[in-house]
């Protein structure tokens, strides 16, 4: 069905959709209050404090006098957001009071907000890819952005939980108690309602159309300098303004949309001060998320900064911005190229001078767009992120080119920003994702090795996506950080040494990987046949790895790899009793061969001379006994059944957990086929490691700098590659040297403090942190 928007069959199916959206999550209600009940008896009965215990008390004492309410209050309030909101220039949830025109903001409101922006961050973690698909899909039915009320919006959800449970006389303190496991809960039944209604427009045949992606391929593949492919409707400084004023009208008053993550931070959070270095001891938690305790603190000092009554910015919904500092930002975007052509024409190769001038240019364009601002929260949120990159362009372990390139960031960030208050609430916005990753990889450069690299171009090229497409907001942050990503990974390991290593490490993971379901399978085949235990061990632990070796280097399906398939077949046939004559002449027959196959099978996985032989004596010696047992034999339809499922077994093997596996330097070299000297192995050794910490392991982003100490030496190196599984990962050295690590090594490794990341924290929460520095000494000049 091909759907256009706006008709009135596509808005009574967005009304649909929103109906069954409301009803599932009100159906979950009884479930998400029993979760904060279950919470709340739990914690009673933990042993604390007298005073920590009359609070969980009273908390739970609360909970059961207006549970039943609650629930009541919070399903008629989200069946109430159904109705479509009234006309006006106000939100529709009891959230402000209206003076002359002028909306307040009591604080009992703003902290309303704020609990409920905070859970809904947590909310979108968990729900993003199926709530994006469900709002593009309305929108496109219904030919308009979501209202900043929608009851699809997660913050909406969140809000009216907030809402309710204070209305029925629920106090805010205890619902921080509980608010961990409330937003659990509410975050995996919004994301059954939001699965349902993407599966409902699918059966509608709903599709929204989205050429964003197309078009930034489009620019990428074009000329580093100049003009879009597709020419402007308007044309000039005036006509650039009008345009930029209705969407910013269009684009800025949208409410806040919360970023899609792929994990909990996209940049790498070491431990806080003073653990650096120092061992993770048990029941000290994850640093992890200590780091990211304090990263939130930075940012709700910032929060606290712009939401004061001088400024009464709103962090839910930004309101448009005014004409003149619209036509401001319209102008920057002319005048821009033929800007930093100039610096580079006049300052060869971006040099230091090169970074002092753009840096002055970031201080007076930033007065020039206070000059423009209508209100107090314009000139804060100016401020705010001038000093932001004021900081990062004083960050000289920054290559200058690169620095230079982060200058013309400055107004892109601030559109983004005045437009969408989550960038100063959320470490993962798509826009400080995308300068902590680039910052990030640079820092391990110097400008002679950067300058003209393919890192630098792709930094440029990225930069002027992003100039020439302001009005997307952060979509276009998170579409060009996508693609960087995919860069860096390529990037990382394109040196000859490096791309051999990672192909070889990926091989040693696959190997494993097919030797541990090999022998689940083996297992599996032999479990009701009489073999004795020797032919077990033997295919178990030995054959299944000469199977998996095969697979990984010839294919599942070579003719090499079947014939060893075949022999563990003939093998466990030759290895059972038999009691007649034409069954000892046939096993006297096929003998050499099957030995043979075995030697072969053998050689492949580096067993040979002396080491071989025994192995081939101690089958030899079970065949013998089995030739002359008057047990009885294995039927020989249990023998063919064997050889089938063995001959296509990758089609019956399932995706199991790798687990611990053996790794060396001998087997890469063996695979290499070369001196791996250079090559440093760490495998798992057995040491106790905490699961947090292989957790943490698992999340760390490529490109990122270490200081790695092992075996006393303390080296520099990179994090240059993870296998599919992120059971192994590489580091590479600025010499060409590699650390291959295994997956729980590296987590002790990272729990002992032999793992250190160079820089303590991303470089837009620095950049952060030293501008609310700044404005604690000189407050005054946030709204000068």
């Amino acid at each position: 069905m091909d759907f256009s928007p706006t008709s009135t069959a596509h808005r009574r199916l967005a009304h649909l959709a929103r109906q069954r959206f409301v009803e599932g999550l009100c159906a979950g209600l009884p479930a998400l209050d029993k979760t904060v009940h279950d919470f709340l008896t739990e914690l009673m009965g933990q042993t604390a404090t007298q005073r920590d215990m009359q609070l969980r008390r009273d908390a739970w004492m609360g909970h059961q006098a207006h549970r039943k309410t609650w629930v009541e209050h919070l399903g008629r309030a989200w069946r109430e957001s159904l109705a479509p909101p009234p006309v006006t220039g106000r939100g529709t949830l009891n959230a402000s009071k209206a003076f002359d025109g002028l909306e307040l903001l009591g604080d009992d409101v703003l902290e309303n907000k704020i609990i409920a922006s905070r859970m809904a961050l947590t909310l979108t973690e968990h729900v993003a890819a199926p709530f994006d698909a469900a709002r593009q899909r309305t929108q496109h039915l219904e030919g308009r952005e979501l209202a900043g009320t929608d009851i699809l919006r997660p913050e909406t959800l969140c809000l009216h939980l907030v809402e309710q449970w204070l209305e029925v006389g629920l106090q805010r303190d205890h619902l921080q108690m509980v608010i961990d496991p409330l937003q659990r809960e509410l975050a995996a039944l919004a994301l059954a309602q939001y699965q349902a209604l993407v599966k409902l427009y699918d059966e509608q045949g709903v599709v929204a159309q989205d050429d964003l992606r197309a078009r930034v391929r489009r620019a990428a593949a074009g000329p580093n300098t100049g003009s879009p492919g597709e020419p402007p409707p308007a044309s000039g400084p005036v006509g650039l303004a009008s345009q930029a004023l209705q969407q910013s009208r269009a684009a800025l008053g949208r409410p806040t949309e919360f970023a899609p993550t792929r994990q909990a931070a996209s940049a790498f959070m070491p431990p806080p001060p003073g653990m650096r270095g120092q061992p993770v001891m048990a029941g000290m938690g994850s640093p992890l998320v200590r780091a990211r305790q304090r990263a939130q603190g930075v940012m709700m000092q910032l929060r606290r900064l712009l939401t004061q009554p001088t400024t009464g910015y709103d962090m839910v919904k930004a309101p448009p911005a005014s004409a003149a500092l619209a036509h401001a930002l319209a102008a920057h975007r002319v005048s821009a190229d033929s800007y930093y052509s100039d610096v580079a024409t006049l300052v060869e190769d971006y040099s230091p001078q090169a970074v002092v001038r753009v840096a002055s240019a970031v201080r007076e364009r930033s007065v020039e767009f206070k000059k423009k601002a209508s209100t107090a929260s314009e000139k804060a949120i100016i401020e705010v992120v001038a000093l932001m990159f004021q900081s990062i362009l004083s960050e000289d372990r920054i290559p200058p080119s690169v620095r230079v390139w982060f200058a013309r960031l400055q107004v892109p960030v601030l559109r983004v920003a005045l437009a969408e208050p989550e960038f100063f609430s959320n470490l993962t916005h798509p826009a400080r994702q995308l300068i902590d990753r680039m910052g990030a990889c640079v820092l391990g450069f110097d400008a002679s090795s950067i300058n003209g690299s393919a890192l630098e171009a792709e930094i440029r090229r990225i930069v002027q996506v992003i100039e020439q497409y302001p009005e997307t907001g952060q979509r276009v942050f998170q579409l060009v950080h996508d693609e960087f990503e995919k860069f860096l990974a390529k990037f990382l390991t394109e040196k000859q040494g490096t791309s051999r290593i990672v192909s070889v490490a990926q091989q040693v993971e696959q190997r494993e990987t097919l030797a541990i379901q090999y022998t689940i399978e083996l297992r599996a085949l032999l479990k009701d046949m009489p073999v004795r235990d020797e032919i077990r061990e033997f295919l178990f632990k030995t054959w299944a790895e000469v199977l998996a070796m095969s697979a990984v280097r010839d294919g599942a399906q070579h003719a090499s790899t079947a014939a060893f398939k075949r022999a563990a077949a003939d093998l466990v046939w030759a290895a059972g009793a038999k009691p007649n004559r034409a069954d000892r002449a046939l096993v006297i027959q096929n003998l050499p061969a099957l030995l043979q196959s075995l030697r072969q099978g053998l050689a492949l996985i580096g067993v040979a001379g002396p080491e071989q032989d025994a192995q081939i004596k101690g089958i030899t010696d079970t065949l013998a006994d089995a030739f002359l047992s008057k047990t009885a034999s294995i039927p020989q339809a249990h023998i063919d059944a064997m050889a089938k499922r063995l001959a296509n077994l990758e089609d019956y093997i399932g995706d199991e957990a790798l687990g611990d596996m053996p790794l060396s330097a001998d087997n890469i070299e063996m695979l290499l086929g070369i001196d791996a000297s250079s090559i440093h192995v760490i495998a798992d050794n057995g040491a106790p490691v905490q699961d947090d910490m292989v957790a943490w392991a698992q999340q760390l982003p490529l490109g990122t700098w270490f200081t790695l100490d092992h075996n006393g030496a303390s080296t520099q190196v990179q994090y240059a590659w993870h296998s599919q599984r992120k059971q192994l990962h590489l580091f590479a050295t600025r010499d060409g040297g590699s650390y291959l690590i295994q997956l729980r090594r590296l987590g002790a490794y990272l729990q002992a403090g032999l793992l250190v990341a160079q820089e303590e924290e991303s470089l837009t929460l620095r950049a952060t942190r030293d501008a609310l520095t700044k404005l604690d000494a000189n407050p005054e000049r946030l709204l000068g």
